[in-house]
């Protein structure tokens, strides 16, 4: 259906295209009504398949995986990073940042939407608050070793360390809260 939706727009895009060259002076807008209305439903076709399969329980299963691993995994790199951290040279720390926590970042900010499917909009925000103050510091991290700014490099990987734990607990909260419940 996706496809089929992708295609009405195209098409309407070509008919338009087509329609106003035509005449290079006057443009009859009453015959464009046909590729507007094909596209309007091409468009919503495209956005309904989306929908249904960000709703589907494959969909939500394998996002809440995710999310729970590279979640897990990113508390537990930072952490050892945060305790190796005056041992590593400040020059390495964006290459130890890439190396160790950019897949885990990718795979959780790919899932993200799932967690407002499953735990709702405030658990979204909740988590997702966390999540973002942390990606920010792991960022500052990296733009500050790049940069030959050990002091902030390092300081800020402690920051990042706690807002992913804090963020982890707060899903730890809503799947405890959601397993009572259910």
């Amino acid at each position: 259906m996706k496809a089929i939706g992708f295609v009405l727009v195209a098409a309407a895009f070509l008919v338009g295209a087509y329609l106003s060259s035509l005449d290079e002076r006057i443009v009859e807008w009453i015959n464009f009504i046909p590729a507007i209305l094909a596209g309007v439903v091409g468009v919503a076709l495209v956005k309904v398949t989306d929908r249904r399969h960000a709703m589907s329980a494959e969909t939500l299963t394998s996002n809440k995986a995710d999310i729970d691993d590279s979640l897990a995994r990113l508390v537990a790199d930072l952490e050892k990073l945060d305790a190796e951290k005056e041992s590593i040279p400040t020059a390495d720390l964006h290459g130890e940042i890439d190396k160790r926590l950019r897949d885990d970042l990718t795979r959780f900010a790919d899932a993200r939407h799932s967690l407002a499917h499953i735990y709702g909009l405030q658990a979204y925000a909740d988590v997702m608050s966390s999540f973002a103050a942390g990606e920010r510091y792991v960022n500052r991290v990296w733009s500050a070793s790049a940069d030959g700014y050990g002091d902030e490099a390092k300081k800020y990987i402690t920051r990042a360390f706690e807002q992913f734990k804090d963020a982890r607990l707060r899903l730890d909260a809503l799947r405890a809260e959601q397993a009572g419940t259910g």
